[in-house]
Formats: structure tokens, sequence, C-alpha cells
């Protein structure tokens, strides 16, 4: 029997496009398998920027509440078992190794990609375990995502910013269309941004999907330590700060509330539970901080930020987390993606930067994105051959009271988690593997 590993290997190979958006590839693949829509309410997030954070929220809430939720997202940074939990825990590799082989067996001749493989998996994995609700983020667009391909019951875009426009479209209206693209008839559509392109609206409008916009039918507002949020459903009083870092986490937690309060009449989810999973809500690698080790040793901020509209984002929290001394940056961005508008965005919040290579197709060598960076920025910019190197490079530069903010690429981050628990920077935080029913926090 092939490995998980073997498995993985295999799917790259098995469609001559590593990208080929479209649903009916899969509805076929499903029919074969006789897979039925879920019976339990399910919540698909889209967008281009906070999707990761939305989800982890709704699935961190319902997990408090008692519930048995599935969550599957994309990419993975270490381990990719990351992308399919139940209750938190990553689906074993014999579980995905059975998925697999029923794909295999009913795809016959249909050419599928390694992410349509993916969604299978998690779809089948999801139906044996018999959950109470699902949490699917959507990997790419909308409309034609292979998630897609699962109804949902509320379905959510959280902001809209050009990115995959090979895809997806060259203009901000364009990609709205496709991540719209998940809203259905008589579905609430909920939007987590307060300034998404109009298109959004009228598509949800068209559709019928009942309307969840954020300042309007659903609002937050900040107290002394705490937090308030207003929803069709909700009051909730005296919320605990999320867990996540950064300001833009109180739109992103708002956003799961509007999102769950739509489902609390099937699923019962007291507030209680909303406050345990705001506190406990974990989501490596979103301006994740490290605190210092040791006397005199820096701060180091983890942070997958790899368009303009994330590093705008990661801007803001830099600046709001006030630094005694220099801020020093380890970066890695995909060729495609927008590397000069993201240094552009962090033009003055870093003081010297470290451009490092990332592997792949995609790939882009630290001395490319050096000259990119370089031609946006007035500090020292270096490049490196590895994140290894990139972030060795960085301490060694740094002072007592420095701080090294590692982001950008998935492809980049994992592996300077790797060299930080290396060095002992950070403790090695290993998740659990499913293999039981969950225990109910609140009954």
């Amino acid at each position: 029997m092939p490995s998980l590993d073997e498995w993985l290997a295999y799917q790259t190979r098995v469609h001559p496009q590593a990208i080929d958006l479209g649903l009916e590839r899969l509805r076929l693949v499903l029919e074969r398998l006789r897979w039925r829509q879920p019976q339990v309410p399910v919540i698909t997030v889209a967008g281009t920027n906070g999707k990761g954070s939305v989800s982890a929220y709704c699935a961190a809430i319902l997990s408090a509440a008692g519930h048995r939720v599935g969550t599957f997202t994309s990419p993975h940074l270490r381990d990719y078992r990351e992308r399919i939990r139940i209750h938190d825990a990553q689906v074993s590799a014999e579980d995905l190794v059975r998925a697999f082989e029923r794909i295999e067996d009913a795809r016959g001749e249909l050419p599928l990609t390694f992410f349509e493989f993916n969604t299978l998996a998690a779809l089948l994995v999801f139906e044996a375990a018999r959950l109470d609700a699902w949490v699917l983020e959507i990997g790419m667009g909308g409309r034609l995502d292979a998630v897609n391909v699962v109804e949902p019951d509320v379905a959510v875009v959280v902001s809209i910013g050009l990115d995959h426009q090979d895809y997806l479209g060259t203009t901000l209206e364009a990609i709205a269309r496709e991540k719209a693209g998940i809203f259905r008839p008589g579905r609430p559509a909920v939007l987590g941004s307060r300034d998404l392109p109009g298109v959004v609206e009228d598509i949800a409008r068209g559709l019928g999907a009942p309307l969840k916009r954020l300042g309007a039918e659903y609002d937050y507002s900040l107290q002394d330590g705490s937090w308030h949020f207003r929803g069709t459903r909700w009051d909730l009083p005296n919320l605990p700060a999320p867990a996540l870092k950064g300001g833009t986490q109180y739109a992103n937690a708002a956003t799961a509330l509007a999102a769950l309060e739509e489902i609390d009449a099937r699923l019962n989810i007291p507030a209680a539970a909303v406050a345990r999973g705001l506190e406990t809500v974990r989501l490596v690698a979103r301006y994740q901080v490290l605190p210092p080790v040791a006397a005199g040793a820096p701060t180091w901020i983890l942070d997958v930020a790899h368009n303009p509209a994330a590093a705008r984002v990661l801007a803001s929290n830099l600046r709001s987390d006030l630094s005694a001394g220099r801020t020093l940056a380890v970066c890695g961005i995909l060729a495609d993606k927008d590397a000069a508008g993201v240094a552009a965005e962090l033009r003055d919040c870093i003081d010297a930067w470290w451009c490092v290579p990332t592997e792949g197709e995609r790939g882009r060598t630290g001395a490319e994105l050096k000259r990119v960076i370089g031609a946006e920025v007035a500090v020292r910019v270096e490049a490196a051959d590895s994140t290894a190197a990139g972030c060795a490079a960085a301490l060694a530069d740094a002072e007592a009271r420095d701080r090294i903010v590692v982001f950008g690429s998935f492809h980049t981050v994992a592996p300077a988690i790797d060299w930080l628990e290396a060095h002992d920077f950070l403790p090695p935080a290993p998740v659990p593997e499913y293999t039981a029913t969950p225990q109910a926090t609140y009954v």
C-alpha cells in the first residue's frame, strides 16, 4: 500500500495543470462515490485575506460549545494533515490514505488536481466522522473552487484584494464576482469588510441571499479590556479580546459570530462557549508574537502576509505594537505575488531586510527578491541562500529590544518555524491526531 507521502507525490502528476478551476470533475467523482451533501450546518469562508482567522474562530467556538466540528483549510505549513481537522485534531495518515484509495478508484480517467484530491478527501473524512458542523475555507476564488461543490448554510466573504489575478481577474470587481460565487439563494451572505466592491452585495441580492454586512446588520465596539458584538440574533457584551493578535482580529471575530448566530437555532452555542472560543483560538503565523526567550534576545513575529492587502494589515500591527528597538525582516515571496506592493506597504516599518528564496515552480530566488524590494525601500536589503540562513543573519544583526518579523509565503514561514524550534526560540507544539470522540466543553 502506498504511503501518504507517495500518494501526495502521485497526485501532483495526475493532472497536467497544477490549477484547473471547475466543479464538474468533482461532481462526477462524488456521484460515483455516492456521496451526499452534509445534513449538518456548513459555513463556507472565502476572501483574499482573513478567511483562515474567521474559520479558526468558527471552529474554536463550535468546539467550545461541545460540538463535533470539521475544519478544512489550505495551504498547510509543515504537515499536509493540518488541512483536515476534527475538533482541532488533525486527520490520521491512515484515514487519508483510505480516502485517497476510494477517490482513485472512483475517478477513472478523470484528471484531478492536487487540491481536488485534497478537497474530496476532506469531504469523505468529514462524512465518516459524523460531525455536528463543517467549516470550509475556500482555496482560491469561490465560484469555481473545489470547495464550492458543497452547499453551505452560511457563506462568508471576508475581504477582496488583488491576488491570483491570472485565474480570478485583474480588477477588484472581477475578483469579487468570483468570491461571491459561494452565495446561495435564501442562505445568509456574511460580508466581513466595510469596503467590499458593490458587486458583492448586488450578487447576494440577486440571489435572494439575506445580507449581513459589517457595520450594518452586525457590528462591534471596543470597550475597556473587552468588546461588544451586536448581530441580528445575538447581543454579546463584555467579550474577551480575541487570542489572535492584531486590530483586524476584532472584525474577523465579529464576522465569525455573524455566521455562527445563523446556525444557533440548529446547534446551541452559549455565550460562555463564545467567550471560551475567543480565548482559546489558535492559528499559527497570523501575527504570531514570540516573546524574548532571554534577556537581550529579540522578539520574533511570524506572519504569512504575502500580498499587499495582508502586508497593509501587518504594517498596521507593527505600528500599533511599539518597539523600543529596530524591526528586521526575513521575507520570502513567490514569483507570482506582488512583492513590490508588499514592500511599499511596509517600507516605513522595517529597518533592514533579508530576502530568502522560495521553492517550486512559482519560486523566486533571494537575489531576485532583493532586486524588487531594494527598488521600493531606502534601507539595507540583503539576500540569503535559505530561510534558515536569513533567520541566522537577522539574529546575528539583532540587538536587545529589536524584533525580527518573518513573513511572506507559507514556504518561508514553515522552515522558519523549524529553525526557531531547533534553536529553542519556539517550543514544539505537536497537534493531536484524531482518534476518538471529543469530550464537550459545554453542554
